[in-house]
């Protein structure tokens, strides 16, 4: 069975929301690969691999669809990374929603408040006797949780840990508002109001765990916020890296775009690897 190593684009007939993201080819995150797939006829579909991440690469990807679908195109869906942005903006340009990833977006506030706990942490180890130390194990994994998730003991624990750290406590809450703020149906005006809100709490309290968040908060706000009008995430474009990272793991070596693009196809459209019809 002989497959295309390019895309048809005359079998598609609309793009209304891609997703860009990047893999890493070899261990230790080497010779990275970027995937850009699409929905197609509610059929997740790979329309891209290019074999570096500058935005000269993507844009030249970009520029190589066909006019008729690059008009159809409402939504790019990226995480934070400037090259993927820059070519998406210079392609596409104010006509269609660039959204920053809210996935990605909460991994780096709750960076904040992982680098604040560990602090905190250090500092209460000089404080706390052995037993208190060890009443406290596991306790970063709560931290991670919303509090509605928690039992009864796991909030006790928590509520202790915070009378010995009160910030540690503001930044939690920092956290849980701004989730419940993107899990709020709102306008994105509304999403707009609620963000800058939060940022000027968080401002005036000192919580300066966030302060490299608010820096890119303040970079990347239309994005974030445009979060706000379709509710568009990278999702699809996660789960569809981590079939492709199976895929490598299970025929190692390929590392030839072509041939990983084949392999992909031959996966996702439910063939085995001799080109069997395997559904």
């Amino acid at each position: 069975m002989r497959l295309p190593c390019d895309v048809d684009w005359n079998a598609i007939e609309r793009l209304e929301v891609i997703g860009i993201d990047e893999i890493a080819l070899k261990k230790g995150h080497r010779d990275f690969v970027v995937v850009v797939s699409a929905y197609i006829n509610e059929t997740l579909h790979v329309i891209g691999l290019l074999g570096d991440r500058t935005k000269a690469s993507v844009q030249e990807f970009f520029l190589s669809i066909p006019k008729r679908l690059r008009n159809t195109v409402q939504s790019v869906c990226s995480d934070l990374y400037q090259g993927f942005i820059g070519a998406a903006k210079a392609v596409f340009g104010k006509r269609i929603h660039i959204c920053a990833d809210r996935f990605h977006v909460a991994k780096l506030y709750r960076n904040g408040l992982e680098n604040l706990r560990k602090s905190e942490w250090k500092r209460l180890c000089h404080i706390l006797s052995k037993e208190e130390r060890k009443s406290f194990k596991n306790v970063h994994w709560l931290l991670r949780q919303r509090r509605a998730d928690l039992n009864a003991d796991e909030r006790r624990m928590l509520n202790r840990l915070f009378r010995y750290s009160p910030k540690l406590q503001e930044a939690y809450e920092a956290c849980e508002s701004l989730t419940a703020i993107y899990e709020s149906r709102l306008s994105k005006g509304q999403g707009k109001r609620k963000l800058r809100g939060w940022m000027e709490r968080v401002t005036n309290r000192k919580l300066s765990c966030f302060d490299s968040f608010l820096g890119t908060l303040n970079t990347h706000f239309e994005e974030v916020t445009n979060y706000f009008i379709g509710r568009h995430t990278s999702g699809f474009v996660e789960g569809l890296n981590n079939k492709i990272k199976v895929i490598k793991r299970r025929c190692d070596g390929i590392t030839n775009l072509g041939h990983l693009y084949q392999r992909v196809f031959l996966d996702l459209n439910g063939y085995d690897r001799f080109g069997v019809d395997t559904l």
